[in-house]
């Protein structure tokens, strides 16, 4: 099989070029042309669509590390000014019992944390995935100390 060979001349290359120029030139003005056109007609478009908002958040982000139970103890012992010694035993009992009722399924009331309620539970290895929702009172958190607690402060 013979194949056909289109090997052209650097002066046949030449004529090509020079020959299409004004034509290429017409055409890239009409491809322009109706960019452009296609260009306006979708930024009136986009004009015409709404804008979209920009909804910022009023919630806290919290950044600090998480609160571990030696913080706690030291932060209650310091609020209620009675012995480290004393308040751990409670604090640890009631730290069981908060982890026995949501292991329950139970909701809680316990202001002024809020209103715990388990929407999701997930059995994973080594334990449970508990996903809670906490409702708090929109009150100013320690506005329900002792006047006496204040003054001391």
């Amino acid at each position: 099989m013979v194949k056909s060979s289109t090997l052209q001349t650097a002066s046949e290359k030449k004529t090509t070029k020079s020959a299409t120029k004004p034509a290429a030139k017409k055409t890239a003005a009409r491809v322009q042309s109706s960019t452009l056109t296609k260009a306006a007609a979708a930024k009136s478009a986009i004009d015409a669509t709404p804008k979209p908002v920009v909804v910022t958040s009023s919630s806290v982000l919290v950044t600090d590390p998480a609160l571990k139970k030696k913080e706690l103890i030291d932060t209650v012992t310091e609020r209620s000014g009675i012995k480290k010694k004393d308040a751990k035993p409670v604090i640890e009992a009631m730290l069981e019992v908060l982890g026995e009722t949501l292991s329950e399924g139970r909701e809680m009331n316990l202001q002024p944390l809020g209103k715990i309620k388990i929407n999701r539970t997930k059995e994973v290895q080594g334990g449970n995935v508990l996903i809670v929702k906490v409702r708090q009172s929109s009150r100013v958190p320690g506005s329900g100390r002792a006047p006496d607690v204040d003054a001391a402060g």
